[in-house]
């Protein structure tokens, strides 16, 4: 089975454990987490980011909250005074900017840890593809973040920018491909119907699985063999 989850911004790792033995996931099943793991809750995903250094059947897709924090990478060099002569505008511009969108208790979890973890952390995000693209029995999907913005079917994949594919959020209008499904998070689904908060958004050609676990509720585990939404039983 291969599943996919979303937006999970510091969902405690235990529940995300409990979520997937529900959905009886087994080392023959296959996981997407379409970015956004970090910052606004709890320890900011920094557990969850642990644990998927050591799984080998879960993928992260880079979202932006996770470029943000990549973008301060500066902040966990070793303090000296010339490191401190070349904080520049740029770096206290982008620190500010990952800081209200609710990085704080991320970076707050990640100096907690030894250095050597923090780079590992670091470096497996650096790692952490755009996109990726599966079948699933005679369906086939392509996994990303937010979407396409500026979206061509002529153009390849590798074509669009990383913010093309980690800050846009599509129109209720607009369509992707057409024999191929798009799974996104990004943008929770109760911006697209507040009927649908805390579940899946499904269109045409593209499906939004961020339920909005990052606003309180619990993330859903989308299946894509069947399309099945599985929620965390209280």
């Amino acid at each position: 089975m291969i599943y996919a989850i979303s937006d999970l911004h510091g969902y405690p790792v235990d529940r995300l454990k409990k979520l997937l033995t529900q959905a009886n996931f087994c080392e023959e099943d296959y996981l997407y987490i379409l970015g956004d793991v970090i910052d606004r809750n709890g320890d900011g995903g920094v557990s969850v980011l642990i644990w998927l250094l050591e799984q080998d059947n879960v993928q992260l897709i880079l979202g932006n909250h996770e470029a943000m924090l990549l973008s301060c990478d500066f902040l966990f060099e070793e303090i000296t005074e010339e490191s401190i002569g070349t904080m520049t505008q740029e770096k206290l511009d982008l620190l500010n900017n990952y800081l209200s969108n609710g990085g704080e208790v991320t970076l707050r979890a990640l100096r907690n840890l030894p250095g050597e973890m923090v780079n590992d952390i670091l470096e497996y995000l650096r790692d952490a593809p755009l996109y990726d693209a599966v079948t699933v029995g005679e369906k086939d999907f392509v996994l990303v973040h937010a979407g396409f913005e500026h979206f061509n079917s002529r153009r390849k994949l590798s074509d669009y920018s990383p913010d093309e594919l980690i800050w846009t959020s599509p129109r209720l209008t607009e369509d992707y491909f057409e024999e191929i499904h798009t799974i996104i998070g990004h943008t929770p689904t109760k911006y697209y119907d507040k009927t649908y908060d805390g579940k899946v958004f499904r269109t045409r050609t593209w499906t939004c699985i961020d339920a909005g676990a990052g606003f309180g509720n619990e993330p859903v585990l989308f299946r894509l063999d069947d399309g099945a939404e599985i929620v965390l039983k209280r």
